[in-house]
């Protein structure tokens, strides 16, 4: 049974809608209008609406009833007008979260839309509006009150910019969007008679079906919903994203679909990988788990994170679970600014931020200028390319710090080297004839089995050259020696033409990192767990 701030309202009854026939600007103090006026190619519109969908019950008695969120035609006729827009809904229940904060952010507009006054018990979405207001600092805030604003009592007074429309049938929400671009006046819309009974909108989470994916059915659909979920510096070309998922014998994909439509409506990437030399341990990985922004928080990313997790328990050798993925690497964990640690929290997955599991992951960027090699002594290690000879010794080195556990999955990437070219991309530490330390340099279209599993440095532009699996022998001065390598490393890429160092999944050593010049460019958390087989 629904709880009562599940229910969001649907004013607009014939009395009010005969009264307001066009939606029309209240006020606009802030100067708001038209909202095409601050706007740019690439800039986002975020659309904030109450999470609605319709009573199954309803919809049964009434074929007119909405069958999807009543506020998708206002999010179309935006991006008729200006491309980049993200529709995001909210819940009275949980208010604005991270992730609404993350998406107002990376906005240039915000558009508030209320459906009317709280039902008993609801949370108010006025609340929400002046809680998002704050959010907002000085971005513009367009309250959109699809009502009677008299409902709302002094909406005039707590925002700048209100503009009220009748309610929330398409030809009204086409014609507020005319009005927020400042349009000339649409043509009178007539009162409707009789519409859908939208009174009670429920969002009710529940289980829904999974299935495994199918990539010639799925792959536009998957692509399409990534790009939704993420901003843009996170966008991968169609051709990368395709080789990330595609992993045969390594990666199961799932989906839920729309039943009826069979519209994909979520999506989770997983993947099983070697976690050592041994062949009988695998690690497996909960990748990516995506929803469809107008469907969550209705049991979507719980339904498929359950069965994932199902299907990774049950595979023959998984001894640990990971939340994000080791190779190939889409994330390395939950980002720390996706909002959503709570969640995976609530989940059993360990968000600590001490030692351990739970503790903070960074990706870096070096650009070469910002680089300051002082402050750190120089190494009595030598560091050169790796010759062919020595690669068995490598390997050697990688399972040692491979069974320490903080190098699973590894073992797999440097193995692909084996008797190729590019064994003189990865790079040694030698302390006389000993090698203590190994990494990886890789660089795009250079052919290096690495590069396919780590999209990020390519994805950040040409000029950028990773560094990665770095494995430093116990009883090294780790810190020191991290920043000669980096050093050395920069030679080697410079010599490539390249003019920043991507340097991937490191576990400690902020302060160290910036003050050499680093930017940090992404924080994930590390979250594992153990297996326990039954």
């Amino acid at each position: 049974m629904s709880s009562p701030d599940h229910l969001i309202s649907q004013p607009g009854s014939s009395e009010m809608a005969a009264r307001i026939l066009q939606p029309s600007v209240v006020h606009d103090s802030q100067s708001a209008l038209p909202i095409s006026k601050p706007l740019k190619d690439g800039d986002l519109i975020l659309l904030l609406t109450p999470a609605a969908i319709p009573d199954l019950t309803a919809v049964k008695n009434d074929p007119n009833a909405l069958t999807s969120d009543p506020f998708e035609p206002l999010g179309q006729a935006l991006a008729k007008r200006h491309p980049w827009v993200r529709h995001v809904p909210y819940l009275p229940r949980n208010g604005i979260t991270g992730t609404h904060v993350v998406h107002i952010r990376l906005a240039k507009v915000v558009i508030f839309v209320i459906s009317g006054p709280p039902t008993h018990g609801q949370r108010s979405q006025m609340a929400l509006a002046e809680i998002t207001r704050g959010v907002c600092e000085n971005r513009p805030q367009v309250v959109v009150a699809c009502c009677d604003i008299s409902e709302l009592g002094a909406i005039d007074k707590a925002f700048p910019t209100v503009v009220q429309v009748p309610g929330f049938t398409p030809p009204y929400l086409e014609a507020a969007a005319s009005v927020l671009f400042g349009e000339p006046e649409p043509p009178k819309l007539q009162s409707p008679a009789t519409g859908p009974n939208v009174q009670n909108l429920l969002v009710a989470p529940k289980l829904w079906s999974s299935e495994v994916w199918d990539p010639r059915r799925d792959l536009d659909a998957v692509y399409d919903l990534w790009r939704q979920c993420f901003p843009e510096h996170l966008h991968l070309n169609r051709f990368l994203f395709q080789s990330l998922l595609q992993r045969d014998g390594y990666a199961m994909h799932y989906v839920v679909r729309e039943p009826g439509t069979s519209q994909l409506l979520g999506f989770c990437a997983t993947y099983t990988n070697y976690a050592d030399s041994g062949g009988e341990r695998l690690i497996g990985s909960l990748a990516a788990l995506l929803v469809r922004p107008s469907y969550r928080q209705r049991g979507i990313g719980l339904s498929l994170h359950n069965f994932a997790l199902r299907q990774l328990t049950r595979t023959r050798g998984v001894s640990r679970l990971q939340l994000g993925s080791t190779f190939p690497r889409l994330f390395y964990g939950p980002p720390l600014d996706g909002g959503r640690e709570d969640w995976f929290r609530r989940r059993d997955w360990p968000m600590l931020t001490g030692s351990g599991s739970g503790k903070e992951v960074c990706d870096w960027l070096l650009p070469f200028e910002d680089w300051r090699p002082t402050g750190f002594s120089p190494s009595t290690l030598t560091f050169r390319q790796c010759e062919f000879h020595e690669f068995d010794k490598v390997l050697q080195l990688v399972e040692g710090v491979s069974k320490d556990g903080y190098a699973l999955g590894w073992y797999d990437q440097y193995a692909k080297f084996a008797n190729t070219i590019n064994i003189q991309d990865i790079v040694l530490g030698l302390n006389g004839n000993d090698i203590v330390v190994t990494a990886m340099i890789y660089i795009r279209h250079s052919g290096n089995p690495v590069e396919e599993d780590l999209p990020w440095a390519s994805t950040i532009g040409d000029d950028v050259g990773g560094l990665t699996c770095v494995c430093i022998k116990d009883g090294i001065n780790k810190d020191n020696i991290m920043l000669n390598l980096v050093d050395y490393s920069i030679g080697m890429l410079k010599d490539l033409g390249k003019t920043k160092l991507f340097l991937d999944a490191v576990k400690e050593g902020d302060e160290r990192f910036e003050t050499q010049g680093f930017r940090k460019w992404a924080s994930y958390r590390d979250a594992w767990r153990e297996v326990k087989k039954m």
